[in-house]
């Protein structure tokens, strides 16, 4: 356990086989490690930074593009990259989706067109805001 910004942290230095041979990783969790959870939570820290980096390598390389800057003003780039963002998440939403609508019986276009609904007609509450002060997590297994 380390202190890191005011907070105490938990370190986890290990050794793992790869494709390429062993890499050494580091992770930082708050969650108490043990002998027991120790390869738990690398190989979950290992899946996590997998997904991530293929999320930021597909939106830059295959998807999107986005190598150059849009814009010489920073908050344009940071908005223009921030609705990046939200279409990538709509789209990966449509795409894992697709199994689950077979299942809701509705089409695609059904479910873009509520969507698109609730975005246009739906007012931001309070409790809304509030809410978004809870951090939250979307998996899809």
């Amino acid at each position: 356990m380390i202190d890191y910004n005011d907070r105490k942290v938990n370190v986890l230095e290990c050794e793992l086989e790869t494709k390429k041979g062993r890499k050494q990783y580091t992770f930082i969790t708050n969650i108490t490690i043990t002998r027991k959870n120790a390869l738990k939570i690398a190989n979950a820290g290992r899946s996590r930074w997998k997904i991530e980096n293929e999320g930021f390598n597909k939106q830059k390389n295959v998807r999107y593009y986005i190598e150059h800057a849009n814009s010489q003003n920073y908050t344009a780039m940071k908005n223009h990259y921030l609705l990046t963002r939200i279409t990538d998440i709509l789209i990966q939403l449509f795409e894992n989706g697709a199994k689950i609508l077979k299942t809701i019986k509705k089409t695609a276009k059904e479910v873009s067109s509520n969507l698109l609904e609730a975005i246009r007609t739906r007012r931001i509450t309070d409790e809304d805001i509030m809410e978004l002060e809870n951090p939250i997590q979307i998996r899809f297994t």
